[in-house]
């Protein structure tokens, strides 16, 4: 049975497909984070990340697309993204010690959980409500105004 924090063999991209990437080693945490920066940098209720070590990465295609943004005001906010298409991707902390991953790039979901909510009380207040929302296969095409 494999280690469901295993994360070798796993691959990634960006929307666009430019930026592919494939990892090693463990996970050594994942989280979902609420706090208004990570809700702005997604547009959406939280960021889903996954942490390892930063040699635990190969790039694979467009390194050359990538650009990075350290938020001057906060020690430790920073993130990648593909130029092409704007798709956040994997990102070495500052210090240099963690690889963050954003887990929604990764191309097959990994078996591991997500062990924590951090800045639960920054939620978006709609977040909650969300989970219990009738849920489709699909976009509802039906619902389009």
């Amino acid at each position: 049975m494999k280690n469901e924090n295993e994360l070798a063999g796993f691959q990634g991209s960006c929307l666009c497909g430019s930026v592919t990437f494939e990892l090693l080693g463990e996970i050594h945490d994942f989280y979902l984070c609420h706090c208004l920066r990570c809700r702005r940098s997604t547009g959406s209720a939280h960021v889903s990340t996954i942490v390892t070590d930063p040699e635990n990465i190969r790039w694979l295609t467009g390194e050359e697309w990538i650009k990075r943004f350290d938020l001057p005001e906060a020690e430790k906010f920073s993130k990648q993204f593909c130029t092409k298409c704007g798709s956040l991707v994997p990102c070495v902390s500052r210090d240099g010690n963690r690889l963050s991953i954003p887990a929604g790039t990764l191309e097959q979901s990994t078996e591991a959980q997500p062990q924590r909510n951090i800045y639960w009380e920054s939620k978006a207040k709609w977040y909650e409500q969300g989970l219990d929302a009738p849920r489709y296969e699909e976009y509802d095409k039906k619902r389009i105004s």
